[in-house]
């Protein structure tokens, strides 16, 4: 019944780690997502956890504005990826005048918030084929 979007975009974390996080909590009850993220050790927990809450809020909004209720314990993470976003290139310095590149990579992580019987619709419409011998 309601789906809720969150994006952050040109986050300062490369998304090799954001990825990580992610993958965590994929799939898990958006409660349970903000208890692993609280506690996870890694440093792109903290943007994550805010984007979970972020886009537990819109959904909040989504169901006041069409007037339905919305119990929190129903929202789960259906979908959750990392892009790459735009890199800086940095110059280190090195000895005998040389400089070495240094990359700062940026990550855009979408988080997708939904209810479980929006989880079976979703599930039931891709179709696999069968393989044919």
């Amino acid at each position: 019944m309601v789906e809720s979007i969150a994006r952050v975009r040109h986050i300062r974390v490369t998304p090799q780690k954001a990825r990580r996080v992610v993958d965590l909590i994929r799939g898990k009850q958006a409660l349970e997502a903000l208890a692993i993220l609280k506690f996870a050790p890694q440093g792109a927990s903290e943007p994550v956890y805010k984007l979970v809450a972020s886009a537990m809020a819109n959904a909040r909004v989504k169901a006041d504005a069409a007037n339905s209720f919305l119990d929190e314990q129903d929202l789960y993470v259906s979908r959750a990826f990392v892009d790459e976003g735009t890199t800086l290139k940095r110059f280190q310095p090195r000895a005998q005048g040389r400089a070495f590149r240094i990359l700062k990579r940026t990550s855009h992580i979408t988080i997708v918030l939904a209810t479980p019987d929006e989880l079976t619709a979703a599930g039931s419409s891709t179709s696999k084929k069968k393989a044919s011998k």
